[in-house]
């Protein structure tokens, strides 16, 4: 309940500090900027180099990869269909892909599938969506944000220049490692900011009246999210005869929120920042009500 009400008080928040426009308007790119290369980078260095493998984390991962690249190729179908600009197409490829495992997951699945199941969140969350924040998130960002003739060389130069890859390649290089108790109490710090941040950041960039060309991508990209991503998951359960705790687990996983930091990063990338922010945001009212549908349908 905790995690429900700091998300709830920290988007009202926001949403009121931008009516009251108590805060200057560039205030959002400015929270963003901070979640990027303050709080993400602390949570990768935090959490990655604790990972061990070994087959059981498999399901959880598979069927995170084959839900996001499934995705996204059904995204790349509608941009084709609709002739969307890069700015919209990267938008959704950020924010219709990459899944709230962890702040949306683990209270939600731990509500419907209690508390065994938390093991398998934490898979999914680190070595699914985690993972490919740092290395999809920062290839979409780098690609759909260069303006002109798009250049390989530019685009491996945002990559390895992005802040979350640095940190992602240094935890990597760190596995099995611990840092000193200063180190990682600094680290924590730093990395219990982001979901406030990014909240407020959210609420500060959220409109409930969108323009009329903002309809039907929003529409589409909670479509993917919320309906055919879990659908994908179910499919690839029953596909593979892995219908049991870790594929219940994944299939609630792929149903949740768009991440909060990936409206974020599409935000400071200038990728659409306007209906990034309204996907997360409606994404996150709606998922209320489609995790509970998923649960009568999956338990």
């Amino acid at each position: 309940m905790e995690n429900f009400a700091l998300i709830a008080i920290a988007i009202i928040v926001g949403y009121a500090l931008q009516k009251f426009k108590i805060f200057p308007e560039e205030t959002s790119i400015i929270l963003n900027k901070y979640i990027i290369y303050i709080s993400l980078p602390a949570i990768i260095l935090l959490q990655v180099p604790k990972l061990t493998f070994s087959f059981d984390v498999l399901i959880p991962t598979i069927i995170a990869w084959l839900v996001m690249a499934i995705s996204a190729v059904i995204v790349l179908i509608f941009s084709k269909i609709f002739s969307w600009s890069k700015e919209i197409t990267g938008s959704l490829l950020l924010v219709s892909i990459l899944t709230n495992s962890s702040i949306m997951g683990i209270p939600i699945i731990e509500l419907y599938l209690g508390e065994e199941a938390l093991p398998y969140v934490l898979i999914y969350d680190q070595l699914g969506t985690f993972l490919a924040l740092a290395a999809y998130g920062t290839f979409i960002t780098a690609y759909y944000s260069t303006s002109g003739n798009i250049k390989p060389r530019v685009i491996i130069q945002k990559i390895l220049t992005f802040p979350s890859f640095i940190a992602l390649v240094i935890a990597l290089l760190l596995l099995g490692q611990t840092f000193p108790p200063i180190i990682t109490d600094v680290l924590t710090k730093f990395a219990n900011t982001l979901v406030p941040v990014a909240l407020v950041a959210v609420g500060l960039q959220l409109q409930f009246k969108l323009p009329k060309d903002d309809l039907l991508p929003l529409s589409i990209g909670l479509l993917i999210k919320l309906i055919l991503a879990p659908l994908i998951a179910f499919g690839i359960c029953i596909t593979f005869d892995w219908y049991n705790l870790a594929g219940k687990t994944s299939i609630f996983e792929a149903g949740m929120a768009p991440m909060i930091t990936a409206g974020a990063v599409a935000s400071m990338a200038n990728l659409a920042p306007r209906l990034s922010t309204a996907i997360v945001g409606y994404g996150i009212i709606f998922s209320f009500i489609t995790t509970y549908i998923l649960s009568l349908i999956i338990l």
